[in-house]
């Protein structure tokens, strides 16, 4: 049974010595979400949110997460042009723990949405990029994971390779793939530090511009072109710029990103399948294996454009939107699966956009979740209401 915004409420303030609740309202992403949060309003006006994991996953979740912004430090922030979530308090509830962290200011949309503006889309690219143009050193000195592009060769292979074994992906993906992993020339790249879960919910909007950036959990030293994939299946007509931001931004070093990040984009649907099988969800698996089928469909209009470009000509951004246009809509929007995401945070529980009523409501946000495939008009941030 989820937690009341009461109890959660009382929790927040164990955490938190000295806080003196005036507000609190749920601030859950629907039913399933991976964790009970809610919205804290102390009478002095600070705002907080406070998460309690719901699952394993979403401990370990967690865990990683204070991880990741402990090693943020104040030097390392100060050179991302965005906020990241602080950490206030802690306090242990069955088993689990509850943590508070300060909201942060700014809206969410979709990747339509984020992609379909040219101020957003380019402010997303330098963004990326500033994050990459963090100093590796700090990484190992927090105890978090530090690939060479070898190892980030050899994961992938891995991820391909358990696919396969489930007897359920096609040959002609297999084939495809393996070009790309035997192809040496794609996989010389320089290791950075990466977001490692970054999607369009990880992504705050305030002022036409990312103001804030969640979900750090994935922090680690690896390949860069990780967490532009996403970017990829986003279909807004400035989706191009905010690659030709970041790729500006960080001088272009790494010519075969985009190839790298296609295929990143096609192997969420063998984790998404790896998913189903793991978790015994037939349906899932079925969902996984048309999603597959149709992605078997495209690459075969495209035999001239395969991933890797010693076989072939490479795939401007263009191509890759057209592939994806050809696409089912389904395999673009997967990642909207609440089950795709067991580790991954119901990034919406950490924003706030509006002023909160002065008495405790227990409505969920998930009403004005709806209002996050909204398009982003020029200069004005599309506001959603944390009261509505």
């Amino acid at each position: 049974m989820a937690r009341t915004q009461l109890t959660l409420a009382a929790l927040a303030t164990s955490a938190v010595p000295g806080l003196d609740v005036a507000y609190a309202r749920k601030h859950s992403a629907g039913a399933h979400g991976l964790f009970d949060s809610a919205l804290v309003i102390d009478k002095a006006g600070r705002a907080l949110i406070i998460r309690v994991p719901t699952s394993q996953s979403a401990e370990t979740e967690q865990s990683a997460d204070l991880v990741a912004l402990r090693a943020l430090t104040i030097g390392n922030r100060s050179r991302l042009p965005f906020d990241v979530p602080e950490y206030v308090g802690q306090t242990p509830i069955q088993g689990t723990r509850a943590v508070v962290y300060e909201l942060l200011a700014g809206d969410s949309f979709d990747a339509d949405a984020l992609t379909g503006h040219e101020g957003v889309a380019g402010s997303i690219g330098r963004a990326i990029a500033a994050i990459h143009s963090l100093p590796n050193a700090f990484i190992g000195t927090a105890g978090l994971i530090q690939q060479s592009a070898e190892q980030c060769r050899k994961d992938v292979i891995d991820l391909i390779d358990r696919a396969a074994n489930t007897g359920y992906l096609p040959a002609a993906l297999l084939r495809r793939w393996e070009q790309a992993t035997d192809d040496e020339a794609l996989w010389q790249f320089v290791p950075a530090v990466v977001h490692g879960s970054m999607s369009a919910d990880s992504i705050l909007i305030t002022d036409d511009a990312v103001s804030g950036i969640l979900g750090w959990s994935g922090l680690a030293v690896g390949d860069p072109a990780r967490d532009l994939h996403w970017l990829l299946a986003a279909r807004g007509d400035a989706a191009e710029l905010a690659l030709d931001s970041y790729a500006t931004a960080r001088q272009g070093s790494d010519t075969h990103i985009t190839q790298r990040a296609m295929l990143y984009a096609e192997l969420e649907l063998a984790r998404w399948l790896l998913h189903g099988v793991s978790s015994h969800d037939q349906s899932i698996v079925d969902d996984a294996v048309a999603m597959l089928d149709g992605l078997v469909d495209t690459v075969h209009s495209h035999t001239q454009q395969p991933l890797s470009p010693e076989t072939g000509p490479i795939m401007t951004v263009g191509d890759v939107e057209n592939m994806l246009d050809h696409m089912p809509r389904a395999a673009r929007d997967y990642d909207q699966h609440a089950a795709m995401h067991t580790d991954s945070y119901n990034f919406s529980g950490l924003t706030i956009d509006s002023e909160p009523e002065p008495d405790v409501d227990s409505e969920s946000e998930s009403e004005s979740d709806a209002s996050r495939t909204g398009v982003i008009a020029p200069n004005q941030a599309a506001s959603r209401s944390a009261s509505e």
